[in-house]
């Protein structure tokens, strides 16, 4: 407890100087703007940015790119909830309840539930940081591409809790993702698959345009075909922060306060182990949420848990992804491979003498960390009111606003045209995937975990002396599998246990 204690002193008193707070507002500021463009991303904000930062101290050069890391996530979920365009993959769930809040009349109330979410996971993140960091680093020293092969498929066993309505329909939505996954080099092999001769689908096809043509511009094209648009729901919002109906009571939140924990906590487990990242934990608690609920009827219906949940988790996932970064020098995400690279810039080798050799900056960086969020969270109630104006805007302007946001987003990525007409693709497929009543988030997910579930498997098996019994002879890969069994086969108990009863 004391080490704890001596770390958190040593952390405030690198980050409370007025240099670094300066720059840690400008980093936290610059990532919110970034993640509420459709496709930016905090990625492509850290790389623009990593340049100018060349005459700063290492210290504070870490801090304000971090802060845009972690500010993105923030950002992201901003046009999920007003528009159900996802700044990035990670803010995808976010459309599932927060939109509606939105169609309902209560955009304030959810981007004010969003930014007290994101603070609270973003902060629990940092406290089991500064508790876990060493533990975590050694648990994620086990995992092996078994551990890896049986995590993705736990994420895709999530398919089945986000369709209610139609499994089978959430399963097809699935197979389209996997079979866009497909789409690239084969990383064993080398041989090009379904690339068609063109030299820019060699690296595959890019979530990004995916998730913004299906929520973004299938979402437009939705709501003009049915009308929706000319309804004028959200012309009557009140922008004001004196309202009490754009604040949650503190009963709503009270009564919620499990959720924050348990997203943010999935969260940070998540993004400790390398390759899972936000993504895969938004939707992890939210599925696990939505099981756990004595309302899981109210889901994708505007119900606040269902906000907080994805929220927390992917907040939380940010954190978690400094501690392989930091004490492995393993990057989680295309942001942390670029922050391991600026670490490498400044001389800074990430690894576990990391903390012991560079004390001031390692724990420098984590204590920015919570100042971050605290900043973030004031920055994005503040601006409340101009974030709700966008909402108000007549469809005929926002329409052409939103198309624009989507495109430059997609193109600035990797200035590519075909992208644009992915994005236009998945736009239309979109529109009849919300028509017909398929999932566009399964389809997302699976295009997210496709191509990680194929190497690690393709990997487990060249490295098995026996063949799938690679999976059961190692601890962690059998838990795992373990728990795969006791998702798939709930169902059936549950039945079986309904029939016993009604007897």
């Amino acid at each position: 407890m004391q080490e704890i204690v001596t770390n958190l002193i040593q952390g405030f008193s690198v980050v409370l100087t007025p240099t670094n707070m300066l720059l840690l507002i400008v980093g936290a500021f610059i990532g919110m703007v970034v993640g509420i463009i459709p496709g930016f991303g905090a990625s492509a904000g850290i790389a623009i940015l990593l340049p100018l930062t060349l005459t700063l101290d290492p210290t504070s050069a870490i801090i304000m790119l971090a802060g845009i890391y972690y500010g993105s996530q923030y950002g992201g979920a901003t046009t999920s909830i007003l528009i159900n365009t996802p700044g990035d993959s990670a803010a995808v769930a976010s459309t599932f309840d927060g939109y509606p809040m939105t169609l309902q009349g209560k955009a304030g109330k959810a981007l004010i539930v969003q930014a007290i979410a994101s603070f609270v996971g973003g902060t629990i993140g940092v406290i089991l940081i500064f508790t876990l960091a060493p533990t975590f680093a050694k648990v994620a020293l086990k995992f092996g591409p078994p551990e890896y092969f049986m995590l993705m498929i736990m994420g895709l066993l999530t398919l089945i809790w986000m369709t209610d309505d139609s499994k089978l329909k959430g399963f097809i939505s699935a197979l389209i993702g996997l079979a866009v996954a497909t789409v690239g080099v084969d990383v064993i092999t080398g041989t090009p698959r379904y690339t068609f001769g063109s030299p820019e689908l060699i690296s595959g096809v890019s979530f990004i345009p995916v998730t913004i043509g299906l929520f973004g511009i299938g979402e437009l094209l939705f709501r003009v075909y049915s009308g929706s648009h000319k309804d004028g729901k959200l012309e009557n919002l009140d922008l004001s922060l004196k309202s009490k109906e754009n604040w949650p009571s503190w009963k709503e939140l009270m009564k919620a306060k499990f959720t924050f924990l348990r997203g943010s906590i999935i969260g940070f487990v998540t993004g400790v182990l390398p390759g899972a990242g936000a993504t895969i934990a938004s939707f992890f608690s939210y599925s696990i949420e939505k099981k756990v609920s004595k309302e899981p009827e109210k889901f994708g219906k505007g119900h606040l848990p269902g906000l907080i949940a994805p929220e927390t988790a992917n907040n939380g996932a940010t954190s978690g992804a400094m501690v392989p970064l930091m004490t492995l020098g393993i990057p989680g995400s295309a942001s942390t491979a670029i922050l391991l690279g600026a670490f490498l810039m400044y001389g800074l080798q990430p690894g576990p003498l990391l903390m012991i050799e560079k004390p001031d900056f390692a724990w420098g960086i984590i204590s920015s960390m919570y100042f971050g969020n605290a900043i973030l969270l004031l920055i994005n109630i503040v601006a409340i009111p101009f974030f709700l104006m966008i909402v108000k805007l007549p469809y005929r302007f926002l329409i052409p606003v939103i198309i624009s946001l989507c495109l430059i987003g997609t193109y600035s990525l990797n200035h590519s045209i075909i992208e644009i007409w992915i994005l236009l693709i998945f736009g239309v497929i979109g529109f009849f995937m919300k028509l017909y009543g398929y999932s566009p988030a399964a389809l997302v997910l699976a295009l997210v975990l496709g191509p990680l579930a194929e190497n690690t498997l393709r990997q487990s098996l060249i490295m098995s002396e026996t063949g799938l019994g690679i999976f059961v002879t190692r601890p962690v890969s059998l838990l795992f599998l373990v728990l795969i069994a006791l998702i798939v086969f709930y169902p059936v108990f549950k039945r079986m246990f309904m029939k016993t009863q009604k007897v």
